[in-house]
C-alpha cells in the first residue's frame, strides 16, 4: 500500500507563480497524493488562475487568514495523508517523479528529506542552498543554522503538532525540530526534491527573522551553547563569501 503525502499550497496574490507550482505537483507520476491549496482571499487574479484546476485538487480553501502561518495551520487541520509535504506558491516539486522516487528510497520512515535547488524571481537556477542538507539529520541538526527547508522534508503527519503562531518569519524551524524530536527514522532521498524561490517574507524581514531564530534555537538549545554556534555560524558565512569572492574575481 502506497502511504498517502498530504501536500498544502498556501497562496496570497500571487498569479505569478501559482501555476507553476500546481503544476509540479499535479504532474507528480505518484498516484497517492491529496492535493490542497489554501488561498488567503486573493484579488490578484489568483484565486481564478486556481479554479482552473479545481477538479484536480482535493480541497481547495480561500478566505482571509492571520499570515502564512495561520493558512498553513488550516491546511494541517484538514489534512489527511500519511505524510505532510508543504510547497508554498512560488516553489516547485523538483521534477515529475520526485515524490515517487522519494518513498522508494525507504518503507515507512518517520521522516524523508532531500536537498533543495534556489531560484530568483525570472525563475534562474542559483544552485544549490548554502546550507546543504546534512548527511545525517536530527532535532539538533539545526544547530548551526537551517539545513533543511519545508520544502524537502516530508514528515508522518501523526509527528506533527500546528504552527506556532507567536512566530511570524520562523515557526517552521519550530515545527520541524519538534517533529524531528518525535521522530525515530530520518532517511536522506540523497537527492534534489525541491525547487525554492529565494526572497519570502523571511528574507524581507531578515533581521526580525534571525531574531526569531536565536528564540527559538535558544530554547531548544539553550543560550550559552546557542550564543557559541553564533560564532561558528558566522565564521562559516565569512568563509562562504570569502570562497566566493575569490571564485566569482
Amino acid at each position: 500500500m502506497q502511504p498517502k503525502l498530504s501536500v498544502i499550497t498556501i497562496v496570497y496574490n500571487n498569479v505569478k507563480d501559482i501555476e507553476r507550482t500546481m503544476l509540479s505537483v499535479l504532474n507528480q507520476t505518484y498516484p497517492n497524493i491529496e492535493y490542497m491549496v489554501i488561498d488567503g482571499a486573493s484579488k490578484d487574479g489568483t484565486l481564478e488562475k486556481v479554479k482552473q484546476y479545481e477538479p484536480r485538487l482535493s480541497l481547495l480553501v480561500s478566505e482571509p487568514d492571520k499570515g502564512i502561518y495561520d493558512a498553513m495551520n488550516k491546511g494541517l487541520a484538514l489534512a489527511t495523508g500519511d505524510y505532510i509535504l508543504f510547497m508554498n506558491s512560488g516553489d516547485e516539486l523538483y521534477a515529475p517523479d520526485t515524490v515517487a522516487d522519494v518513498f522508494d528510497t525507504a518503507a515507512a520512515a518517520d521522516i524523508y528529506y532531500g536537498e533543495t535547488e534556489m531560484y530568483d524571481e525570472n525563475w534562474k537556477s542559483l544552485g544549490q542552498r548554502r546550507h546543504c542538507a546534512p548527511e545525517t539529520f536530527n532535532w539538533e541538526s539545526f544547530k548551526y543554522g537551517m539545513s533543511i527547508s519545508h520544502q524537502a522534508i516530508y514528515i508522518k503527519r501523526a509527528l506533527v503538532s500546528p504552527f506556532d503562531l507567536n512566530y511570524k518569519y520562523s515557526a517552521d524551524i519550530d515545527w520541524i525540530i519538534k517533529a524531528t524530536k518525535n521522530a525515530s527514522s530520518i532517511v536522506n532521498t540523497h537527492m534534489y526534491v525541491a525547487k525554492y524561490l529565494v526572497g519570502g517574507i523571511s528574507k524581507k524581514k531578515h533581521f526580525a527573522s534571525l531574531k526569531e531564530r536565536f528564540r527559538i534555537f535558544t530554547k531548544y538549545y539553550g543560550l550559552i551553547p546557542n550564543l557559541i554556534n553564533h560564532v561558528i555560524i558566522a565564521a562559516s558565512l565569512a568563509q562562504y563569501f570569502i570562497r566566493h569572492r575569490r571564485t566569482n574575481d
